[in-house]
């Protein structure tokens, strides 16, 4: 059976249209499960899944494939030179990793590699985007780059805009060098640019505090961080956007894995006129609670509440106060309660009538949200996002 060298592997990742690439043997991951597991009991995983679920199986790459002696990790760059923020408006941001089916994109560079070694007579299995491999640690470990003070891979002066997955093979194929040396230094602006807090200890997450996992987490949105969410739906970059060697690859080159037509922001307004039906099946692909739209239309609730224009002088938006309604009036307590937080935080108070003066009697989540204080918006601001760091 023919084994084969890093230059094939180098030949069918450029076939594959990756933008980087590495090798390493499939031993366990120790030290990843260690970590793993001290951040699971310390609490700092605020109980997402994941590789956090099975520790033991994500850092084997043998409970994957029996026999496995190597793991090819590839790379996808997903970044861009430019980004349209709307600042104004009713415009929610979303992460670029999910401007375009990226994921898939990489998916589909892997099974090219899998389907060569398969080829030769080895067994090969895909791993991109679910729980059953720690690619960061494969990637390092691979020699791709180091761990960032924000807890993603950096690949050297291309940044952290990428997407990451394996192909774990029985084919033995030398490892690549040693793992990249630190390139951090004494740069901390991943941390203090963080909106939460989420950072303030290098390289270990917050989970708790971290924007990026909040929407996706089930239950009520924190109030401490609803400020701080600002225009965020999904996701929240900004600890990658001030990090140097991204600002610097952002300047040099856009992806050319992006379509130019990406969706790069939501209108929140549009978002919350959707039933249930027409909101899964545009955002579908977003990893939403349970699969439950009620959680995408919180996130858009706590949204509205930072960027709409607060009611003024008797003046009204009816598209805004039709979006209230809906949610304050709906059946789903989760989307009642954030409904009650942005329509009082943009002072639409009247839009709670049916609530207060109701003959039955209202959820405990509902009556906290009509009875916590709000912060004001002032109608003389502009609306968008804050400006700087808040909610620590």
């Amino acid at each position: 059976m023919n084994h084969p060298t890093r230059l094939d592997i180098a030949r069918w990742a450029a076939e594959a249209g990756l933008d980087a690439h590495g090798v390493t043997d499939a031993s366990p991951f120790v030290e990843a499960r260690h970590q793993i597991e001290a951040r699971k009991a310390a609490g700092l995983h605020a109980g997402m899944h994941f590789t956090y679920g099975r520790p033991e199986r994500s850092t084997d790459p043998g409970r994957l494939l029996p026999g496995a002696a190597s793991i090819v990790v590839g790379a996808l760059a997903y970044h861009r030179a430019s980004t349209s923020r709307a600042s104004t408006g009713t415009h929610a941001a979303v992460a670029r990793y999910v401007w375009e089916p990226f994921y898939g994109q990489l998916g589909e560079g892997l099974e090219h590699i899998a389907s060569q070694l398969r080829v030769l007579g080895h067994d090969a299995v895909v791993a991109v985007d679910d729980n059953r491999m720690v690619d960061r640690a494969a990637a390092y470990r691979a020699g791709l780059g180091w761990f960032g003070k924000n807890t993603n891979l950096l690949l050297g002066d291309l940044g952290s805009w990428f997407v990451l997955g394996a192909v774990v093979t029985t084919a033995i194929i030398d490892p690549a060098p040693a793992a990249m040396a630190d390139g951090c230094a004494s740069c901390t602006r991943c941390q203090t640019g963080c909106p939460t807090g989420a950072l303030d200890v290098a390289g270990q997450l917050d989970a708790r505090r971290c924007l990026a996992w909040l929407v996706q987490a089930d239950g009520i949105f924190p109030v401490e961080f609803r400020v701080a969410l600002g225009d965020r739906i999904y996701g929240c970059d900004d600890c990658q956007t001030v990090c140097p060697p991204n600002t610097k690859r952002v300047r040099l080159l856009p992806s050319p894995h992006v379509d130019s037509a990406a969706r790069t922001t939501v209108d929140v307004l549009e978002l919350l006129a959707l039933d249930d039906a027409e909101l899964m099946e545009r955002f579908g692909a977003w990893y939403i609670p349970r699969r439950r739209p009620e959680y995408l239309r919180r996130n858009a609730a706590v949204v509205l509440a930072n960027v709409a224009r607060p009611q003024d002088a008797g003046q009204s938006d009816p598209q805004l106060v039709a979006a209230l309604e809906r949610l304050v009036g709906s059946a789903s307590v989760i989307e009642a309660a954030h409904g009650v937080w942005a329509a009082r935080r943009l002072g639409y108070d009247e839009v709670l009538a049916p609530l207060i003066n109701a003959d039955r009697p209202l959820a405990a989540e509902v009556m906290a949200e009509l009875e916590r204080p709000v912060p004001p918006r002032s109608s003389k601001s502009p609306a968008g996002p804050p400006s700087g760091p808040t909610g620590r």
